[in-house]
């Protein structure tokens, strides 16, 4: 055998550390640092991410009313990490509009999936039907 199967459950094991949070050594998915060469400006840093998670929220943030300004980036492809920086216009702060943007993304989710359910259960349906349709076709091909 080529390698030990304790080197491949440590190969494996790596791996989840790409997403998964170590908890215990207090990582955090997201924090806030204010930035100080611009009012109510806030750098938040989400760990364990790339660029699906920044550009979704980038864009969000920049379809709310009070935000002035929002951006992200990636430092290295191979540092799974996120800043995206947000610029309100004071009459919130960043924190709340992040909050905001992203329970509105949630919501918007949870709607997407209950469509594509209901649309998948009815093509499911519907493709049944044709089925029970068929000639000489009943169910287990009995009429």
């Amino acid at each position: 055998m080529n390698g030990s199967s304790s080197d491949q459950m440590t190969k494996s094991a790596g791996n989840f550390e790409l997403f998964l949070l170590n908890e215990s050594a207090g990582e955090k998915k997201i924090t806030e640092k204010p930035f100080a060469g611009m009012s109510n400006t806030s750098d938040f840093v989400i760990l364990k991410e790339d660029h699906t998670i920044g550009n979704l929220l980038s864009e969000h943030f920049k379809q709310h009313p009070h935000v002035m300004m929002a951006g992200y980036k990636v430092a290295h492809p191979n540092v799974p990490e996120v800043l995206i920086r947000l610029q309100t216009d004071g009459t919130v702060t960043p924190r709340e509009v992040f909050i905001d943007v992203c329970k509105q993304l949630v919501a918007s989710l949870g709607q997407l999936a209950q469509n594509f359910t209901r649309e998948y259960e009815l093509r499911r349906m519907a493709t049944a039907g044709d089925h029970d349709n068929a000639p000489g076709g009943g169910a287990n091909g009995k009429p």
